[in-house]
């Protein structure tokens, strides 16, 4: 073996550098802030780990499952809201345990950073009866996956990894060492443990219940819970990230650190509360050990002071634990940064002619969300992936046609291949008639330009079959799918007021890429003061390039710009030119 070095990591990177070193061959995800990096980073190690984007995360947990049914270790990620999408074959293997070791990374998202909730993964695993580890720092993070593997494959039980986002973003020392790859376990076909038919379900459900029993008799001797006996006043039972702010907040405090959050290791705090005056329970959202601690009769201070919502911090627990009345610093002042689509956007031509028409939006999860703020405010709701068609049809069902002739749904292209086909499927099966925008900008534009199956890449970098998304949606029975360039708004309006005006579903593809994976010279425009009339018509799509003169006229910041010519289209006075072509 090489001699080990330590390097500063990022937490995600620190994941994946323990899949390396664990021997995961197979690792499977959906792109999900905060998770996203992970298989970014994974992907490094492609000669030894096969890596991929699967189309949502339901298939990404399937793959890493028949991963581990053939004797490899796998692993799937994703954020929270990923793992609902999951949630039926993670319930259900977690009936039939594992081959190799199975770990599925979840990242939650305290404060709600990029979500549209805050949910608990603790709470989904408890349900699931699937055991969870939860690392605090970026060593943690390495170690504590590594552990993960092994008690899977010791436990026959798929494990839940569970991050958040302040510890997937966050820089710590971690220790690097060789990859231990163990040889893959055999495939033994097992119908009774595999195939999960109600009478063998009922047999593995007797079995986990059982190996979890097991599980949580060994976590009190876990290496990764421990306890740090000091001032015995207070004691707190903490993991994750609230590890840290207890650290810094009540350094004198004795301390019950758990690594493995589900099973807990019951006999390991009993001991530990009963050598402390008072306990206190701190863990960012739901009271998941303060529910279970309160129900072995032990007391415990926990939500009644600390909140259920957003991140802490360790200011907060010196004002709930110690009282401490902190004379805060007002931050400094900072221009405001409303949520705005990037300078270029090809969703911003999409939405301006939308609204232009008083259309309304079933919106997704994505950039385009954006379409919901001032000024373009077209984007009626937003729920989760794929929802915005499902909507829109249920939406239909309920008021008829002519109610809906000014509305649409709008998708984008990784979203539409994620869940939204079953979407469009079920509009075409069941008679409905609305029109389904996917705007394709040729990404996963949200989580920072991820491939998808329509894109032609893999994670791997290697070329493949691009999904064609028009002859998709033609195969499923939409016979009207027409394909558009977003920044033809002409032709964009003609066939908005077209598709919109029929009585069957119909498609509308936008196509054009986004103008973040531009390489090239970009087009520069100018705003011609002289001619400028001051009607704001190219203000009305809210570019953040154009501003306003103290005269009223019209300026284009030129370090913003793209060069998209939205405002050269709306321009009916020639105020605003082409000053030097571009390359794209």
């Amino acid at each position: 073996m090489s001699e080990s070095k330590k390097v500063i990591m990022l937490g995600n990177e620190a994941i994946a550098r323990g899949a390396y070193e664990a021997g995961v061959k197979v690792s499977a995800a959906y792109p999900g802030t905060p998770s996203t990096e992970i298989s970014e980073y994974l992907v490094q190690y492609k000669d030894d780990v096969y890596c991929e984007w699967s189309p949502n995360e339901k298939v990404a947990v399937e793959a890493a499952v028949g991963a581990s049914l053939a004797g490899a270790r796998a692993m799937s990620c994703m954020k929270h809201v990923g793992f609902n999408v999951a949630a039926d074959p993670a319930y259900s293997v977690s009936y039939m345990g594992v081959n190799g070791g199975l770990v599925i990374v979840v990242a939650d998202d305290p404060g709600l950073y990029s979500s549209q909730n805050e949910q608990d993964t603790r709470m989904v695993a408890r349900a699931a009866k699937l055991p969870v580890v939860e690392p605090s720092d970026s060593s943690e993070a390495k170690e504590f996956l590594k552990m993960a593997f092994e008690l899977s494959e010791q436990f026959d039980r798929p494990f839940v990894y569970r991050t958040t986002t302040r510890l997937a973003h966050s820089q710590g020392i971690v220790e690097l060492h060789d990859r231990q790859a163990p040889e893959d376990k055999p495939y033994e076909k097992n119908i009774r443990k595999n195939v999960m038919m109600p009478g063998n379900a009922k047999l593995r459900h007797v079995e986990i219940e059982k190996r979890n029993a097991e599980l949580a008799e060994a976590a009190n001797t876990l290496p990764m819970n421990r306890v740090e006996m000091k001032d015995t006043r207070i004691g707190v039972i903490t993991s994750g990230i609230p590890y840290q702010y207890v650290k810094e907040a009540l350094p004198e405090a004795s301390v019950c650190k758990l690594g493995l959050v589900n099973p807990l290791p019951k006999k390991m705090i009993e001991e530990f509360a009963a050598k402390v005056d008072t306990l206190y329970i701190v863990e960012e959202l739901d009271p998941v050990i303060e529910e279970q601690v309160r129900a072995w009769g032990i007391p415990c201070i926990g939500k009644e002071i600390f909140t259920v919502q957003g991140e802490y911090s360790a200011n907060m627990l010196r004002q709930a634990v110690l009282g401490e009345k902190l004379e805060l610093q007002a931050p400094a002042e900072v221009p405001g940064r409303p949520p705005i689509l990037c300078p270029g956007c090809p969703h911003r031509s999409v939405y301006y002619v939308l609204n232009k028409l008083k259309m309304h939006a079933a919106g997704d999860i994505g950039c385009y969300t954006l379409g919901a703020v001032a000024p373009l405010g077209v984007v009626d709701t937003t729920m989760c992936m794929g929802s915005s068609i499902s909507t829109l049809h249920g939406m239909e069902k309920a008021k008829g046609r002519e109610y809906m002739k000014n509305w649409v749904a709008v998708i984008g292209d990784s979203t539409f291949l994620h869940t939204g086909v079953n979407s469009l499927m079920n509009m075409v099966y069941n008679h409905a008639s609305g029109t389904v925008m996917i705007l394709d900008n040729s990404t996963t534009g949200m989580t920072g330009h991820q491939d998808h199956a329509a894109t032609g890449k893999t994670l791997m970098g290697e070329d493949t079959y691009a999904i064609d998304i028009p002859g998709l949606c033609r195969a499923m029975g939409v016979l009207n799918v027409t394909v558009v360039n977003a920044f033809d708004i002409d032709e964009l309006e003609k066939v908005v007021k077209e598709e919109t005006a029929r009585d069957q579903v119909s498609v509308i593809i936008t196509k054009s890429p986004c103008v973040l994976l531009s390489k090239g010279k970009k087009p520069l425009y100018a705003a011609l003061e002289e001619k400028c009339k001051k009607c704001g018509m190219c203000m009305k799509p809210g570019c953040p390039a154009m501003t306003r003169n103290e005269d009223g006229t019209i300026r284009i910041d030129d370090t913003m710009c793209t060069g998209c010519g939205l405002c050269e289209k709306l321009c009916k006075f020639g105020a605003i030119e082409l000053v030097k072509d571009g390359d794209r």
